[in-house]
This record gives structure tokens, C-alpha cells and sequence, in this order.
């Protein structure tokens, strides 16, 4: 038995042993396909994990409408975390943006309102008019803030994105796609957890005026905290919303929905079966020791070996158990190694396909010995590999 597949009966153990649902039979899940839906595009994605569960139509580019603000509120809350601006300065209200139609804040011209009050009004409310200050403060003009927002796009890698303006407003070169805005969706949640906490709000009053959020599933089901809903002709009703049961969160976009009645459905159907049969668990934890392997040429003999970063994986209960581990290592571990060296890799598989795959690191320094201890080291490595290879 040779020294990589011996590592990999001894993780395999630990590994499977350390899974939660061990009540559960490691039996072949049977998942149903996913629910039929009437919108034209959608996507289901796990937000920790990022594993896309059920997809439709997913990278085809349509117009987002309003879940655009979702876009207007990462660029102005990033702005606001790097010092550009402040949740507390007061914004000028122009002409220009007391004028936008469509859904309203009702800010008027010539007054100055909180920014903090503009982003709740643009979340909450879906104020054109809001969206249309935030981006004139942040960027000094809509057009200078939709700059902004291609460069952000692009570093999140939304391929299929192209803005035009603030809030959604129809235009054909204004697009994005069900992938794309999943993934802003994840990442807004992820980076912005703060500023997330606004859209499971249900009220807003500004200006004496009290509007609810449009997000209905807000009242129908308490795991749901957010997104954005959006429609246009040409958009049609469009959702995004996130939840979270049994410790997993889920990401579901549904674009070009043919009522709003239908939206919700769709959207309640898509996280409903995500639901039931699938869970996030924490499998690789940073710091927690997969083996110990032994060093050449080190004043120590062995070193214990990490995950280099957390990882989740998104499946059935039922196919935890199933999941099989295997370290390998890209060479013989000499001295000198440094925590935080990436010394191979430790491959996930669930029905001999991979599943997931992150480097294995050093979790100590490792001197080296002497010129004469490295010497003999490297004569007894070199008869370790002729015996190995026989």
C-alpha cells in the first residue's frame, strides 16, 4: 500500500465519523426534478456554498427592472465603507431626481435628506427618486454612478450585465441574467450583512408617507428575509429572495414571471424544494488537523496538515455519508516548510465524480537540519522512492 492511499483510508474515517446525520442511511438519494415554474428564467443557489441546485434559462440576458437597485445599493454601501461617503450626510435633492417617475420615495426638490434614509427608501420602498440621489452624492450624476456600477460587475465577474441607469428603468442595453444576479445577491449578502438587514424590513414612512416593502413572502413565510421584487412590460415580474431553514440559506431569482401572483409562486415553489431536499453543512474547518505526514529532512519528523480555507458543501442529507476524501500530496514533504504552505490538495467525491477541492497546507514551520542531517535525509528518501516504486 503506498503512502498516498494510506492517508486516504485513515481521512476517509475521520472524515465520514465527523459528518452530522449519522442517524441517516447512506443509502442513493432520489431527488425529484425541479418544480415547473412559470417564469421564463430562473436560478436556485445555495449562498454559502454557492452550488447551484436547480436552474433554467440562467445566463439569457433580460432586463432586471428594479432588482437593479440591488446593484445601486452594493456600489452605494462599498462607497460608504471605504469613506467616501457617510450613512449621515445630508443629500441635496435635485430637479433631476424629484422629477423620476415610477415608484417613489416622494423626497422633494430643494430639501436635504439623510443618505441613510435615501438607501432605506430605494430598498424598502424601491424609490426611483431615492436611487437617483444616492448615485448624484456618491458619484456627483446617475451616469458617473453607472460607471461605478460596470466596474463593480465586472470584478464580481457578472458577464452577462450591462447597466444604464440606477433603478432598472426599461432599456434595451440595460440587462443582466438569473446567474448574475445570484450572484450579487450571494455576495451582497455575504459583504454586506448590515446592509442587508434593510430589505426584511416591512415598513417605511417618509415625508408622512407610509409604503410597505413589495416583497409579499415578507408576511407569508418568517424564514424569508429579503430580496427585491421588479417589473416592467418588457421585464415582466421578476424576484429575488432569500431565506434560511435549518442553518441553509437560499438564494432564488425568478425573471420574466407572467403576474405577480406568479412571481411569488415561483419563487415560493423554487426555495420550497431547495428546502426539503438539500442542506449546507460545514465539512473542512481551517485549523483542523487531516493528518499527520512525515518530513524529510526536518528537525521534526512529521507535520500536521490543514484545509487552507473553510468548506461548505450544499447536498441531501442522504448523501453526506456517501462522500469519500483523498489527500494528495504534489511531491515527498522536505525541510524547510512554513505554515500556510500548500503542500497538495484534498479532493471531495460523491459517486467517484469531485465535488469540491481545496489545498492542503502546512500548520507548522519545519526547520531543516544541518548540511549533513539533509545530506543522509536525502539517501534515505531516495531509498524510500526506489523501494516504493517496486
Amino acid at each position: 500500500m503506498n503512502k498516498i492511499s494510506t492517508t486516504y483510508l485513515k481521512f476517509s474515517l475521520v472524515f465520514l465519523l465527523s459528518l452530522v446525520n449519522n442517524t441517516v442511511s447512506a443509502e442513493e438519494s432520489f431527488i425529484p426534478k425541479p418544480p415547473s415554474l412559470n417564469a421564463s428564467n430562473y436560478i436556485l443557489m445555495d449562498a454559502m456554498s454557492g452550488r447551484v441546485i436547480a436552474e433554467s434559462g440562467a445566463d439569457e440576458r433580460t432586463e432586471p427592472a428594479s432588482i437593479t437597485k440591488i446593484m445601486t445599493g452594493y456600489v452605494a454601501v462599498d462607497q460608504v465603507n471605504k469613506g467616501y461617503v457617510n450613512l449621515n450626510d445630508e443629500v441635496y435633492i435635485s430637479e433631476n431626481c424629484w422629477k423620476k417617475g415610477g415608484s417613489k420615495m416622494f423626497i422633494r426638490e430643494g430639501t436635504n435628506v439623510l443618505f441613510s434614509d435615501l438607501m432605506k427608501g430605494m430598498v424598502i420602498q424601491s424609490g426611483n427618486d431615492a436611487s437617483c440621489a444616492i448615485a448624484e452624492h456618491v458619484a456627483a450624476s446617475e451616469e458617473g454612478f453607472v460607471e461605478l456600477m460596470q466596474l463593480y460587475a465586472q470584478e464580481l465577474g457578472l458577464n452577462n450585465t450591462q447597466f444604464k441607469n440606477v433603478s432598472g428603468w426599461p432599456d434595451p442595453e440595460h440587462f443582466s441574467s438569473a446567474r448574475d444576479l445570484a450572484i450579487l445577491t450571494q455576495q451582497m449578502i455575504t459583504r454586506f450583512p448590515e446592509h442587508y438587514a434593510l430589505y426584511k424590513e416591512k415598513y417605511f414612512t417618509y415625508n408622512d408617507i407610509k409604503q410597505r416593502n413589495r416583497n409579499s413572502l415578507l408576511w407569508q413565510d418568517e424564514s424569508i428575509d429579503g430580496v427585491k421584487t421588479g417589473h416592467t412590460e418588457n421585464a415582466g415580474y421578476c424576484l429575488i429572495t432569500s431565506g434560511v431553514r435549518n442553518d441553509t440559506r437560499l438564494i432564488a431569482v425568478t425573471l420574466r414571471s407572467s403576474s405577480e401572483k406568479s412571481r411569488l409562486t415561483d419563487n415560493r415553489r423554487l426555495l420550497d424544494y431547495g428546502f426539503r431536499y438539500f442542506r449546507t453543512k460545514k465539512v473542512l474547518e481551517v485549523n483542523t488537523v487531516l493528518t499527520n505526514e512525515q518530513v524529510w529532512g526536518g528537525e521534526d519528523e512529521t507535520v500536521e496538515l490543514t484545509a487552507s480555507t473553510d468548506l461548505f458543501l450544499t447536498l441531501s442529507p442522504r448523501d453526506f455519508p456517501r462522500v469519500e476524501s483523498k489527500i494528495r500530496l504534489n511531491d515527498y514533504l522536505q525541510a524547510p516548510l512554513e505554515v500556510g504552505q500548500v503542500v497538495g490538495s484534498i479532493d471531495l467525491m460523491l459517486d467517484g465524480d469531485s465535488i469540491a477541492n481545496v489545498d492542503v497546507v502546512a500548520k507548522s514551520n519545519i526547520a531543516a537540519l544541518g548540511f549533513f542531517g539533509r545530506a543522509w535525509s536525502n539517501v534515505k528518501l531516495l531509498t524510500h522512492q526506489f523501494l516504493m516504486e517496486e
